[in-house]
């Protein structure tokens, strides 16, 4: 969207007979201030950058959804927005390196995440695996999950038929694959987790209208997980030997999901 011309957030026009008249105009005029919420909308467009105007870049409240561009994998998940969900207002919010890293490796180095997502360490550990998605094709989105406005989840959603893990099931296209895991201690075990995964879940079938199947594959000894994804209306699939892992693959299917 271009820039707006310089004279329209010029400042207030006077239209006061008490008024001082502008300098080298005699001519009546109307106030033409337009609303802040405006001006920083076409300001942020013109600089390439929403985030003074959008809470969650890329979403705007005040316009609505946005039609992602049509080479984006995952259908522009910064422009899917909140829902309500029995434990609260969730959003998947894309995660930025420079404001999510801190958050994301301290979750990384708790023994119970550890054990499974094997990214214990220095950030920077943590921060190569986010820059392999954030710097990849757009096949997979890390992302924190913010709940009723604090971030308190790690996200990844991902095109499974374009995933290695398409070798190891029979995929369909435009499968999409979730990884999760909760940050906070006080967050497990509460049926936050089946809560997410469910929201998360409609969230893809809601905005992926070619994705006819949400899927994950949780390590089987990872018994909290499986449980989770059963109580969030995914079916057990089969087992799948990965190259790192012995996994569930649980499957949501569009058809069932007001079944399940």
């Amino acid at each position: 969207m271009p820039p707006i011309d310089a004279s329209t957030d010029a400042g207030r026009v006077p239209t006061h007979p008490d008024d001082p008249e502008p300098a080298g105009n005699g001519e009546d005029t109307l106030d033409l201030r337009l609303p802040d919420e405006l001006v920083a909308l076409f300001a942020t467009e013109a600089t390439g950058t929403r985030e003074a105007a959008d809470p969650v870049p890329g979403y705007r409240k005040d316009t609505g959804p946005r039609v992602p561009p049509a080479d984006d994998l995952l259908d522009g998940i910064q422009y899917w927005g909140p829902t309500a969900t029995p434990v609260g207002t969730f959003q998947l919010r894309p995660v930025r390196i420079e404001r999510d890293l801190p958050l994301i490796s301290r979750w990384m180095n708790d023994p119970a995440v550890s054990a499974f997502w094997g990214l214990a360490g220095s950030p920077t550990r943590t921060e190569d695996h986010l820059r392999a998605q954030l710097d990849g094709d757009g096949r997979s989105v890390p992302c924190l999950g913010v709940l009723d406005g604090t971030p308190m989840s790690y996200w990844e959603v991902y095109r499974a038929d374009l995933d290695p893990l398409a070798r190891h099931y029979p995929a369909r296209p435009h499968d999409t694959g979730l990884h999760l895991l909760v940050g906070a201690v006080a967050d497990r075990g509460r049926g936050r987790g089946s809560a997410l995964l469910r929201a998360v879940a409609d969230l893809v079938l809601d905005h992926r209208p070619a994705c006819a199947r949400v899927v994950a594959e949780p390590d089987l000894r990872n018994t909290p997980s499986v449980a989770a994804f059963l109580g969030a209306g995914f079916r057990f699939g089969a087992e799948v030997d990965l190259p790192a892992k012995r996994a569930a693959l649980m499957i949501r299917d569009r058809s069932l999901r007001h079944l399940m």
